[in-house]
């Protein structure tokens, strides 16, 4: 039997486990499937590799040698991988855009924009709750750009090794149906809401634990937090059941006023990020960020409480 790099992520599998057992859930297989591969394996490689007894599995000398050289293999053909998949894609002019985002206001000013500004590139969209998954996407080359949100100042994901752009930064305003008692405030303490549901959207990030500190300087803990998708959470404020959390740019919506909240506790970033070592990415970076900060700026215009707020606090809105 000839080694195969799936042999070596098996032997790195039951060492990162410590038992056959986690290591047959963690790759899919039966146990005693892996128990017969991790023979072969053995067997191919001259000597047991892993001290098994009711403790669990652990490496002898000889497996130590082989998860050695793993560590540096696996993640050298990953990279590999990766790296071929960029340079098939990067032919020097974008001849097609493929975007990935979160459910958020700017995606589709981007679309909009590109399909414009390039009608022979075909535009796709790919959209996630999770940061995470959209910068593995963008790492492994099947996303060109990626638009994403991240709290206060938390570091965007893969920061070491994808670049990001900062498009705008708003303040996250609370959403209240039209007929609430403090609808026809200009700012509200956050205080004044310690009665309320909350209703905001799912993500990875800080914001929902920075949500909870805001509320516990203002002087309570929030009674209940819905998270759900958009249409939901304007559904809910809408009939009353909850107040919501938005970012400044959310678009005016019948039914429902946003408010800024006192003191600007939460903000938001908007994000563009690329991978550096994409050669028509990098080379297309400045039209699409200027694309994405108009898609920004038409965001703000089309609220009137948010192009007000953003004039008297200039630390905030779109960014050089």
């Amino acid at each position: 039997m000839e080694l195969e790099l799936r042999h070596l992520r098996t032997v790195r599998a039951i060492a990162d486990t410590g038992s056959l057992t986690k290591a047959a859930a963690a790759l899919g297989l039966a146990q005693p499937a892996l128990s017969a591969q991790l023979r072969r394996i053995e067997k191919a490689l001259g000597g047991p590799l892993f001290d098994r007894d009711h403790t669990g599995a652990r490496p002898t000398p000889l497996g130590e040698l082989v998860l050695e050289r793993a560590r540096v293999v696996l993640p050298a053909v990953s990279e590999l991988q990766e790296e071929a998949v960029r340079f098939a894609n990067a032919r020097g002019a974008m001849e097609r855009f493929r975007l990935g985002g979160t459910h958020g206001p700017l995606l589709g000013g981007l679309v909009d924009r590109l399909a414009a500004a390039h009608p022979a590139a075909p535009v796709s969209t790919y959209t996630s709750w999770s940061v995470t998954e959209l910068a593995a996407q963008l790492s492994d080359g099947r996303l060109d750009f990626v638009l994403i949100g991240a709290c206060g100042e938390s570091p965007p994901p893969d920061a070491d090794r994808l670049t990001w752009q900062v498009v705008g930064i708003d303040p996250v305003f609370v959403m209240l149906p039209e007929n609430h008692p403090l609808a026809g405030e200009p700012e509200l303490e956050l205080s004044a809401l310690a009665g309320e549901c909350w209703a905001d959207v799912p993500g990875e990030g800080c914001f929902a634990d920075c949500f909870v500190a805001a509320c516990a300087r203002a002087g309570f803990s929030p009674a209940s937090v819905y998270e759900t998708d958009t249409a939901s959470v304007v559904h809910l404020v809408q009939v009353g059941r909850a107040v919501g959390l938005c970012r400044a740019t959310f678009p005016p919506t019948p039914g429902v006023v946003t408010r800024p909240i006192t003191g600007s506790p939460l903000s938001w970033r908007h994000l563009l990020g690329r991978h550096p070592r994409s050669a028509a990415a990098s080379a297309a970076a400045g039209a699409v960020i200027g694309h994405t900060r108009a898609a920004y700026a038409e965001a703000v215009e089309r609220s009137d409480s948010c192009t007000r707020w953003l004039a008297a606090h200039p630390r905030f809105g779109a960014t050089p």
